[in-house]
């Protein structure tokens, strides 16, 4: 399973992927980390295209060798998390702006989530968000 954790930068995604990807045994995909991997640190449209394609790839990838996928990144728009199609999503809506004006002009709020985080205290998030995983999705256990 793909879980998606979003949200403007500085909401505590990292912090909270940290507490999460473990729960499930998940590999665990940071956009910081595949930035500077990528030594791509363009933050235009294109991008931030090349980047939700690359995180997308990773995620992909994971999944087709049955392993579960914590991913953490800004994922701006409506249209960049219906592509990313994660079967869990969590909003970290813990903050109302960024430090990054050109991200907060095209930050969406989405309308589409299945757990929403407002404020940041990442231990208990993730113990109440992996509850919500297995009362939806069943108990997704380790992979191989």
């Amino acid at each position: 399973m793909k879980i998606l954790i979003m949200g403007l930068p500085g909401s505590g995604k990292t912090t909270l992927a940290k507490h999460l990807a473990p729960m499930f045994n998940a590999v665990w995909i940071n956009a910081d980390a595949v930035r500077k991997e990528s030594n791509d640190w363009d933050f235009t449209e294109e991008g931030r295209t090349r980047q939700a394609l690359r995180m997308w790839t990773y995620a992909e990838e994971a999944v087709e060798k049955n392993r579960n996928v914590v991913v953490d990144f800004v994922c701006p728009t409506e249209r960049t998390r219906e592509k990313f199609d994660a079967g869990y999503t969590v909003w970290m809506d813990t903050i109302k702006e960024s430090k990054y004006n050109d991200t907060n002009t095209i930050f969406e709020e989405p309308t589409k989530f299945d757990f929403r985080v407002t404020h940041q205290e990442a231990d208990m998030w993730a113990f109440l968000i992996k509850q919500d995983i297995i009362d939806k999705h069943g108990n997704l256990g380790p992979h191989r």
